[in-house]
Parts: structure tokens; sequence; C-alpha cells
């Protein structure tokens, strides 16, 4: 036997298995250390417990239809300002969005009825508009979206009138909060022409609504709210463009007077309140130069876009709606206006104040303050 190859052997099966034991505690070791990072890292880290995963974007009203007359808005309105204080108080928006869901979105004749019939049933106590929209599969998606029409039109308010004195006194009140787009006294004519072609540019439908009237009309604001746009267009000439203070509504008032649109002091990010007058009737507009008169008839192209997410607000889904009911209904309301002879500017006669606005316009204030740092 020989001896030297059994040694060499044994050292060899010696030496692979300090290799092995040697090998299996470094892997040990680094085990443990990343191991010990990873923790470190885990428990310093802010998002360790936080879900990190996408959210998904709530959705929102992509289209809303205002197929609603002007009678029945005044149904709904008087249900609503005659219950005011009393132990039922009943919802105009709520009352419309009722009939919408039991009359496939059409508020007419029809659903006019309807109105009258939920209205007596809460007013009795017999039911209550829970029980009556319980089934109803389309009532929460009216009530959004005519709610984003007519939210703030009706509600509490103080208003100048005149006393027996006739000095000037302030009244709260509660009702129609909202104006007609046309000063008071100033005549217009108008009929439903929502949707009808347009050529200009390019072939479109029109989303507004025309009242033909005279030039140097004083336009009005129809809601409170503050100023998003104010300047030329070449389709809707010199113009003008609120959004309300929620945000929900978008007012265009377009074609306005030549040399002469609107309130010489009106600027970007100023806020107005409801009746003020902002503007002058004109026939401004399709022409890429400014302070042209290329429409053939005088008239205040008024417009609502309707905005429940900001990426509508500019795109090719807007959401535009029939203001033809609208505006005949806001007739009863309109706001008066004075002309100085020296400026030849036109004023609101009676101002009006409302509690939610100057919470708004101090928040609208600091937004462009904000804005205008950055």
């Amino acid at each position: 036997m020989d001896l030297n190859k059994i040694k060499k052997g044994i050292i060899g099966e010696i030496l692979f298995l300090l290799l092995f034991v040697a090998i299996f505690s470094c892997k040990n070791n680094i085990e443990a250390i990343l191991t010990s990072q990873m923790n470190t890292e885990s428990e310093s880290n802010p998002f360790k417990n936080r879900d990190t995963t996408p959210k998904q974007k709530k959705d929102y009203i992509k289209w809303v239809e205002f197929n609603v007359t002007s009678d029945a808005l005044s149904t709904a309105y008087h249900y609503d300002i005659d219950s005011y204080k009393t132990d039922i108080k009943l919802d105009w928006i709520e009352l419309l969005a009722y009939a919408a869901s039991k009359c496939g979105g059409e508020v007419n004749k029809k659903a006019i009825l309807e109105i009258k019939k939920a209205a007596e049933l809460i007013k009795s106590g017999e039911s209550t508009m829970q029980a009556l929209t319980a089934d109803l599969k389309y009532y929460s998606y009216y009530y959004e979206a005519y709610s984003a029409i007519l939210d703030g039109f009706v509600g509490e308010y103080e208003i100048e009138e005149d006393d027996e004195n006739g000095d000037k006194v302030w009244v709260k009140k509660y009702g129609l909060k909202a104006f007609s787009p046309i000063a008071k006294g100033f005549p217009y004519s108008d009929y439903d022409d929502f949707g009808v072609s347009r050529s200009y540019g390019y072939r479109r439908n029109h989303l507004g609504h025309d009242m033909m009237g005279q030039t140097g009309t004083p336009i009005i604001a129809v809601e409170s709210g503050y100023i998003e746009a104010l300047g030329w267009n070449q389709y809707g000439g010199w113009r003008i463009g609120i959004r309300s203070f929620n945000k929900k509504r978008y007012y265009y008032y377009a074609h306005l007077r030549q040399n002469f649109p609107y309130c010489k002091t009106l600027k970007e990010g100023d806020t107005v309140t409801a009746g003020d007058v902002i503007g002058y009737m004109g026939h401004t507009g399709y022409s890429s130069k400014e302070n042209v008169n290329n429409i053939n008839t005088t008239h205040l192209h008024f417009g609502l876009q309707l905005i429940f997410d900001e990426s509508q607000k500019e795109c090719n889904n807007e959401i535009w709606v029939d203001c033809y009911a609208l505006t005949n209904f806001l007739s009863k309301n309109r706001s008066e206006a004075v002309k100085n002879e020296e400026t030849k500017e036109w004023y609101r006669v009676y101002d009006m104040k409302e509690e939610s606005t100057e919470t708004a316009e101090n928040a609208v204030t600091e937004a462009f303050l904000i804005k205008s740092i950055e």
C-alpha cells in the first residue's frame, strides 16, 4: 500500500471540507448582513406601510342634456320658495331630478304633473324624496347633473331696495339670486338655436344661445364668480368667461361691443357679483384681427359649460348645455342698470350680497396672488 497516496487523499478531503465550511459560513454572514440592512431601510422608509399602487381616478359625468322647460323650472322653484322656513322644506333641484328620472330626461308638461304629485306627497307627510326615489335608477345622475347647472341659483341673500323715503336699505331675502344676462328694460328676442350649424373656421354646432338686441345693451353677470377669460377670440370676438365659485359652471359672453366691449376696470382674476354689469352687446368676431365687426346681427352669444373634472375645461368633449329655457326662466329676475353720462359706463342700481360670496372672493384673491408669485 502506498502511504503517500493515502496521505494525499486524506489531506485533499480535509481541505475540501474546510473550503465547504468556509463558503457556507460566508453565505450565512452575507445573508445576515443583507437582512439587517433591509430591516434598517424598512424601518427608516416612510413608505413601508403605505399603499403606493396607482389609484383609479374617480369617474365623473361625461355628458348632460338639459331638456327642462322654463315652466318646469318655475313650478319646481315655487315649491322651493313657498316651503322656505316650513317644517318640510322642498328642494327644486330634487323635484326636477325626480321628474327627469320618471320621464326619461324630458322635463315638460308630463313631468310637471310628476313634480306636483311628488311635492304634495312630501308636503302632506305621506312620503319623502328618499322613499320616492329609492327605486329610480337614474335619479342620482340627474340630481348631480342638474345641481351642476342650478346649484346656487336659489338661496338666501341680501339686496338693496328703496324704502318709503326713497332711501336704499338692505333687505334679507330667500329666492332667485341669479339674473338674466340682459339688463332690465332692454328689449331682446331669441329662439332655441342650440346645436344649429356654424361654418366660420370649420363646420360645427352652435353650443350656446343667441339673444338679439341693441348695440350697447348692458350685459349682466348671471351668477357670482371670477373672471377666467377676457379679451379677443376670433370666433367670439370680444368675450368674457366667468367661472362660478364652485368651479362647476363656466359662463361665456361673446360678440361684445366694438371699441367698448366691457367695463373698463375689469381684468382676469376679478370677482363679480350676480347682477353686475360686465359688458355691452355688439357684433364682433369671426376674424383673426382684433376689434372687427364680422357678425351681421347684433346679439349676445351666451354659453354655459359644465365642468365635472378640470380635464373637461378645454377638450374635444366639452359639455355645453342648451340655455334657452334657462334664460327664459331667468328673465323674471333682471338687474336694473343706470348710465354714468360722463364715463358712458353702466352700473347696477341695487347691490346684492351673498354670505358665501365673501369667503369665495377671499379664496380666489389668495389663489391669484399665489399664482402671480409663482
